[in-house]
């Protein structure tokens, strides 16, 4: 997805010479990771008279040989580094193309502005460029007709079928569900919370699909879906938190009050409640402050910033912090099925937790446009499966029979003669 300095508008003033928007401006314009044989990177000028006196040009660096210019221990001048761009494109029609061919592997390629006064120190402020650029990768016959980038492509069609997998799912189980919630059971908090959880990461996933379906046809996309597909993935963040938080610290407080009054519900207390308030204040925070350090819409960013670096370490501490809790509890149980609910929950708060870190870490010996989809679809499918793990944990029969000391009357899913042959999930 081409990425754009002055934001998400397709009209774009270039980001140097002159004064735009009251601060001088660099001459990376934007960044795009071509793929394939015959991409395109087409331009449109409002005011060619302008680009013609300034003989605005367009250059076109490789990311790899842009850094080792960037970082070489030769000091180049401003126009030795814009002479080794691998392509140029002289700004000097109100239409035309150019076709990036020859590209072994999909890579990141910069796009700067230059013009005569941009390697001068002095130069007097001048009417700015307004220019609209479409970047466009060849599609599956060869046409350049692909608005995503390498880096995205592939996505569209994941969250088409994520989305439908959602729908299939809700209409087989949402009835029962909503059966089992309406009477209120005992692990009625535990199931409010989590269906809630994954409506909004269903509503995330939908949005997605909007905004991805609006960019393959005009470039642009639906930058509010987006946004709302993030805000939808931060709350569902902020409730599982706070739901796997309360449940296990509340059980081992409760532990250790050696209260069996209540085993395996929602038995939070003051302590359980503070602690998963004052964590979740904390990951809000990081959340808010990385969706401002990168402005991209996806969910999971790059971590190539310090609230994203800050959010790994908080899931790697909450992960292990959980699992020693949770070892306490299960090392002193002497039931077997009451050690097997706690095991099963485990490791689903350990596969919630751990699965963007371990993810991150692993697509490092990824290329770079492999990294974003390989941490996106990997994150969505290990949380979708750690709340199916969750659900069957809190809906299943024996389990809910067996550990729970209410009686048959109060439980929702208890085995009895007119529902023998009922299972849910």
């Amino acid at each position: 997805m081409a990425q754009c300095s002055c934001g998400w508008s397709a009209f774009c003033c270039p980001p140097r010479p002159g004064v735009a928007g009251g601060s001088r401006r660099s001459g990376l314009i934007l960044f795009f990771k071509y793929q394939g044989d015959h991409a395109v990177l087409c331009v449109r000028i409002k005011n060619i008279a302008v680009a013609l006196a300034k003989e605005a040009r367009l250059h076109l660096f490789q990311a790899q040989e842009w850094q080792k210019l960037q970082n070489s221990i030769q000091d180049h001048s401003c126009t030795e580094k814009f002479s080794k761009a691998q392509l140029t494109m002289t700004v000097n029609h109100t239409e035309q193309n150019l076709t990036v061919s020859q590209i072994p592997y999909p890579e990141t390629w910069y796009v700067f502005y230059v013009d005569k006064f941009t390697c001068e120190e002095n130069y007097s402020e001048s009417e700015d460029i307004q220019f609209e650029m479409v970047l466009l990768n060849p599609d599956a016959e060869g046409n350049p007709l692909d608005h995503f980038s390498a880096g995205e492509s592939g996505l569209h069609e994941f969250f088409f079928l994520l989305v439908l997998a959602y729908f299939v799912t809700a209409c087989i189980y949402a009835q029962s569900l909503w059966q089992t919630i309406k009477k209120r059971g005992p692990m009625h908090t535990v199931l409010k919370v989590l269906t809630t959880a994954l409506l909004l990461q269903a509503g995330s996933a939908f949005a997605n699909y909007l905004h991805f379906s609006s960019y393959s046809k005009d470039g642009i996309g639906a930058p509010f879906m987006g946004a709302l597909a993030e805000l939808c993935d931060i709350v569902s963040q902020i409730q599982m938190l706070y739901l796997l938080l309360s449940l296990c610290m509340g059980w081992t407080i409760g532990r250790m009050k050696k209260s069996h009054g209540r085993p395996l519900q929602w038995d939070s207390t003051p302590t359980s409640t503070g602690i998963a308030v004052i964590v979740v204040v904390t990951q809000s925070f990081l959340l808010i402050w990385e969706q401002f350090e990168d402005r991209s819409h996806h969910s999971y960013h790059s971590h190539h910033g310090l609230a994203s670096g800050l959010l790994i370490g908080l899931r790697v501490c909450l992960a292990l912090s959980l699992a020693a809790g949770l070892y306490q509890i299960i090392t002193v149980e002497r039931s077997t099925l009451k050690r097997e609910f706690y095991i099963t929950f485990a490791k689903a708060c350990i596969l919630w937790f751990l699965c963007h870190p371990c993810l991150a870490t692993i697509s490092i010996i990824f290329r770079e446009y492999q990294r974003e989809k390989i941490i996106t679809i990997g994150v969505i499918l290990c949380q979708c499966i750690s709340m199916v793990i969750l659900y069957r944990l809190f809906l299943s029969h024996s389990l809910y029979w067996e550990v729970s000391s209410l009686s048959s009357v109060t439980l929702p899913l208890t085995v009895s003669s007119g529902h023998k042959n009922r299972h849910h999930f």
